[in-house]
């Protein structure tokens, strides 16, 4: 079985890092997609997805590199997780990135690319 994602998008905000008690890193991102289609009347429309990304390790780190509406390439697996908040039942989808490359060229004329294996 396979749970791989290819997300192609833009940051719809600047990375946070988060650093656990016991060293350990995680870089939360947003990243919204966007894909058009012609309604039933002809008119285009455009659907905007929103992904909340996570890569852990010493890798987070470097992803602070990455700035708010940045057109980045990520790649990992999808996980679901259930958790309670104010006594209500709650449930989060978000993609674990194995890999985050910035698909915008930097000062150096190289592509930053940022990758941790699970």
């Amino acid at each position: 079985m396979i749970n791989k994602v290819i997300l192609i998008g833009n940051l719809g905000k600047e990375p946070e890092l988060h650093t656990f008690e016991n060293g350990s890193k995680v870089c939360n991102l947003t990243m919204a997609t966007n894909e058009s289609y012609k309604d039933k009347a002809g008119e285009w429309q455009n659907l905007t997805e929103w992904h909340t990304l996570k890569m852990y390790g010493d890798y987070a780190e470097n992803l602070m590199k990455l700035k708010k509406g940045q057109l980045v390439f990520a790649e990992g697996k999808i996980k679901s997780r259930k958790y309670e908040k104010d006594g209500v039942e709650r449930y989060s989808t978000e993609i674990h990135c194995s890999k985050v490359r910035s698909m915008q060229k930097s000062e150096d004329n190289k592509e930053d690319e940022f990758h941790t294996p699970f």
